[in-house]
């Protein structure tokens, strides 16, 4: 997965620029208290936002095992629509009015996938809170990134424009929705799932 003194990541798990410069800061080795359980941690600093990545290595496996932060990556249960709307919103951080409308758009998919199609994003909100398919706080957070990709949208002339902490909010809104939706039906379904002969 590295190469050389370099991290070659599709998108900075921080910033979500293309193909960072990650570059090997800092190295060292761990071991258990026997001496056992040997790990190579390396640090890595984007070149764009100065954001730091660490990595580990078993000693033996000769390959990267695990990586904080994670790049983010959407479940591949989340159906395609919506999927690759929050995906484009993800990669499109830096310019935080586009990602909000593209989550939006992912949440909007969602229900829509849920067999919410008529009426306005508005209106199948709140259906989907009335039928149960999300809590009322889920609904109240939905309709707030709903408004805030409105003002985008209709460059809405009193509305702020978002930071990237903002659009970093509605993407987490949209995150948990796919896991509430999802991700978490899915798992349970796999881990009720008998092995055969039982």
């Amino acid at each position: 997965m590295k190469n050389g003194n370099q991290l070659p990541l599709d998108r900075c798990p921080h910033c979500s620029i293309a193909k960072p410069l990650l570059q090997q800061r800092n190295t060292f080795e761990t071991r258990n208290h026997g001496g056992l359980n040997v790990r190579f941690w390396s640090v890595y600093i984007c070149g764009s936002c100065g954001g730091v990545v660490l990595t580990v290595e078993w000693a033996g496996i000769g390959e990267i095992t695990e990586m904080w932060p994670a790049s983010q990556v959407v479940n591949e249960v989340v159906p395609a629509r919506a999927r690759d709307f929050l995906t484009q919103a993800m990669a499109s951080l830096h310019a935080p009015a586009g990602a909000v409308m593209l989550t939006a758009s992912s949440v909007d998919a969602m229900l829509k996938d849920k067999g919410y199609k008529d009426g306005s994003l508005n209106s199948r909100i709140d259906q989907a809170a009335k039928d149960r398919l999300i809590t009322d706080e889920m609904a109240a957070w939905a309709h707030e990134i709903r408004l805030d990709a409105n003002d985008q949208r209709h460059a809405d002339e009193t509305a702020r424009l978002p930071s990237e902490d903002d659009a970093k909010r509605v993407m987490e809104f949209a995150n948990a929705l796919a896991q509430f939706l999802y991700v978490l039906p899915a798992r349970v379904a796999r881990g009720r799932k008998k092995p055969s002969g039982q």
